[in-house]
């Protein structure tokens, strides 16, 4: 079955509500929303069952984890399959006894398991604690094709590396999604709040331009610990212009529509995977080339 031209998608802006099985049913709830209006393809944000536990180091969070296909895959397969819908869930993913890994799943509209994306760019700073947590991803940079189009999902701190948006990208991505946490802390805010969330939206639409496709960042929204999310989740098109955008402190439903034929013609035009000199670029295969 070839996708449609057109597809709608939508991103769940959401507040932590504990525990996992209230998230959970939360979440089914936003599916069912969603898809009443239209949404074709729905992503989750980052961690979508849990609070934002790498804030600090707490080997009791492992109790979080859970296997993927597991009770939540079950759980969301057989509603995707009932909505026909694509959705994209970020889970805590217990692979083997000390082997956890941050993960999205890719469920098609049938509720057959598509594929998983394991975040392969962990950070370590106050706050994001997530090296304690998480094994770098080993699957790649994929892309996936559903009955709607063909995705790549790429994860939170993985949205800042063009590299990893390029990879997705040249596996035949069109739209790129990235479930995210990311917030403000309390020190930092007044200085630099504005600075961080403005390039955080750019470095993304960046990716957008660069590589012709559409992309959709869904980030939480409440406050944990001494982390404020930031919301603004937003899908941009291959112009990097906004299509559609959440608020900063409340839940949202952002929803957009992916022209997949408008992109085609764009990439005639200004065709960047044409242009690329792969002969030259060997030094990206290096950790630094001075020093």
């Amino acid at each position: 079955m070839s996708r449609p031209d057109q597809v709608r998608i939508a991103l769940l802006q959401a507040r932590h509500i504990p525990p996992q099985e209230v998230a959970l049913e939360s979440i089914r709830n936003r599916i069912a929303e969603a898809a009443s209006r239209g949404a074709r393809i729905i992503c989750t944000q980052e961690l979508a069952l849990t609070p934002y536990f790498c804030r600090t180091q707490d080997p009791g969070c492992f109790e979080l984890a859970e296997p993927i296909p597991g009770p939540t895959t079950k759980s969301l397969s057989g509603l995707a399959a009932d909505l026909g819908v694509v959705l994209i869930v970020s889970l805590f993913e217990k692979r083997a006894p000390g082997l956890y890994h941050n993960t999205a799943v890719v469920i098609d509209a049938d509720g057959h398991l598509a594929g998983s994306y394991r975040k392969m760019h962990i950070p370590q700073d106050p706050g994001f604690e997530e090296k304690f947590y998480f094994t770098p991803g080993d699957l790649g940079f994929r892309a996936f094709d559903t009955r709607y189009g063909r995705i790549a999902t790429l994860i939170c701190w993985d949205q800042w590396f063009p590299e990893a948006a390029r990879l997705a990208a040249l596996a035949g991505a069109e739209i790129l999604f990235y479930p995210t946490a990311i917030g403000w802390l309390p020190e930092e805010k007044m200085e630099l709040g504005e600075a961080q969330r403005d390039a955080w939206q750019i470095v993304q639409r960046g990716h957008a331009i660069a590589n012709g496709c559409y992309v959709a960042s869904v980030n939480r929204v409440g406050v944990e610990g001494n982390t404020e999310f930031w919301g603004s989740s937003f899908v941009a098109d291959y112009w990097g212009r906004l299509l559609s955008q959440g608020p900063v402190e409340t839940p949202s439903l952002v929803l957009a529509d992916c022209d997949f034929l408008a992109m085609e013609e764009h990439r005639r035009m200004w065709p960047f995977f044409r242009d690329r000199r792969i002969d030259a670029y060997d030094g990206l295969l290096r950790r630094f080339n001075h020093g």
